[in-house]
């Protein structure tokens, strides 16, 4: 069969042969995943101790003249950092105005970068842009803030602190002026101490430049500088998160749950703390005793507030009665509100924990307040904190027993201060040998980073779980 006169096969077809081609392909490159925020929050305040360390052993830092010694100044650069107050160096007369000023910045530094939780570090590591699990994760350790700029939300947090330091700079310093104390009367030495001390009150750091380790029991009787330094240490205990939902919704029916929780246990702990001091203190001659009716009751308040978390005090904690120092401990033991500059296992963790029970006791499925249920997940996350917390007073406690002679309930308040970053001290902290000043700076370290640290880990572990195993039950009781 022919087409035209042309059959199958009588054309060739020649196909041009192609040149082989050779292809480089490159290793894909690692994708470096970002830090994650305990760790860059562990090694940001290990940088920040290690400078105040270096700076508080340089000469010009002392009024001397003279270096200070390596421990003393790790002891103070991180109780400073810390914002927890605890000192082995009278802060008023051993340091010089550099030295002051090398404190107050690490006080600031430290009080900033705890109530400003991870964003600050999520910023700075991972950039202008966070992903929508660590931004879970600020909101998380900064009490339920609405996921958004981080950048506005530290803006925020700065112009809260900076009016909050500066109104209470203004009043004190006008104290400091009208009192005299501070080298006397119009001296302007007392801007200086307004300053300093409106930093360490916010801060909730319970630094003081009073001299000879008084603290602020020289103003007991001064009705301004005491409510000064309690509303300022009150508001920076509260944090940035509950302060701004208080201000903005201003209705108590409006406000989030954490609000209403930190607001309301926060007023109980302050009037039983006041009552109960009061209670074992009246009598006490060498505390309240001494003092008229109506300022025994501002300093019971006063001492209610700042010993749960700050350490400043106007009576002589050596003095307080064991009763006393037991209440004062279980006060230093919850602490402030998460995200605030406080330390403790935080009011919300106390807080979360009391609601189960009461819970539990009524025979509720989860832990409810204020017609809202609390997720299994975040009481689990408390217990989890407590427990941790209270092994690590016991490890302390005991091991500061074995090295120091000091009374037993004495050395168990340094342990709790020093866990709850408080600052508070019945005078043993200037005995503490090389070894103990070595591990109370550990325990300021743990007590500053470890609650957040642990729930900022425990967030970014948590995992959707494909299945759950099968119940059974144990007996409890």
């Amino acid at each position: 069969m022919t087409v035209q006169g042309r059959r199958p096969g009588d054309q060739r077809v020649r196909v041009q042969r192609t040149q082989p081609q050779e292809f480089t392909v490159r290793a894909p490159r690692r994708i470096r995943k970002p830090p994650s925020a305990a760790p860059s929050l562990l090694a940001a305040f290990a940088i920040l101790i290690a400078i105040g360390t270096v700076l508080l052993m340089l000469p010009v830092a002392t009024r001397s003249g003279e270096p200070t010694a390596f421990v003393d100044a790790l002891f103070t650069a991180t109780s400073a950092a810390c914002v927890t107050g605890l000192v082995v160096l009278d802060t008023g007369t051993h340091w010089s105005p550099f030295g002051q000023v090398v404190i107050m910045l690490l006080i600031q530094a430290g009080g900033f970068g705890i109530m400003a939780g991870s964003t600050l570090l999520l910023s700075l590591v991972v950039g202008r842009r966070t992903t929508l699990r660590n931004r879970v994760i600020v909101q998380e350790s900064l009490g339920g803030l609405q996921l958004g700029n981080v950048t506005w939300i530290v803006k925020r947090i700065a112009i809260f602190t900076f009016v909050a330091e500066g109104i209470g700079a203004v009043v004190l310093s006008a104290a400091f002026l009208i009192g005299g104390e501070a080298g006397g009367v119009g001296n302007p030495l007392g801007l200086w101490w307004g300053v300093f001390h409106s930093v360490s009150a916010f801060n909730n750091a319970g630094f003081d430049l009073t001299g000879g380790f008084q603290s602020l029991v020289p103003f007991r009787d001064d009705w301004v500088v005491l409510l000064m330094h309690g509303l300022l240490l009150v508001l920076g205990g509260l944090g940035f998160a509950i302060v701004g939902d208080a201000l903005t919704k201003r209705r108590w029916i409006r406000f989030a749950l954490e609000t209403k929780v930190v607001l309301a246990t926060t007023a109980v702990l302050l009037v039983a703390g006041a009552v109960l001091i009061g209670a074992t203190e009246w009598g006490n001659p060498a505390t309240l005793g001494q003092l008229p009716a109506e300022q025994r009751a501002l300093n019971a308040l006063f001492e209610s507030a700042t010993l749960r978390t700050a350490g400043f005090t106007a009576l002589d904690t050596g003095a307080l009665l064991d009763q006393t120092l037991f209440v004062v401990m279980v006060l230093m033991f919850i602490g402030g509100a998460s995200g605030s500059t406080a330390g403790g296992i935080k009011v919300t963790t106390f807080s979360v924990l009391l609601i189960a029970i009461v819970s539990s006791v009524r025979g509720q499925p989860s832990a409810e307040a204020f017609g809202r249920r609390i997720q299994h997940q975040v009481v689990y996350r408390a217990l989890s904190v407590v427990l941790l917390s209270i092994g690590v007073v016991f490890v302390v406690a005991f091991l500061l027993t074995v090295m120091n002679p000091a009374p037993f309930v004495e050395t168990l308040f340094e342990a709790v201060s020093a866990t709850g970053t408080v600052g508070a001290s019945t005078g043993i902290t200037s005995d503490l040998d090389t070894p103990s000043r070595l591990l109370v700076t550990a325990t300021m370290y743990a007590g500053r980073l470890g609650p957040l640290t642990l729930v900022l880990a425990l967030a970014a572990r948590a995992r959707p779980v494909a299945y759950r195993p099968a119940v059974e039950s144990i007996r409890i009781g």
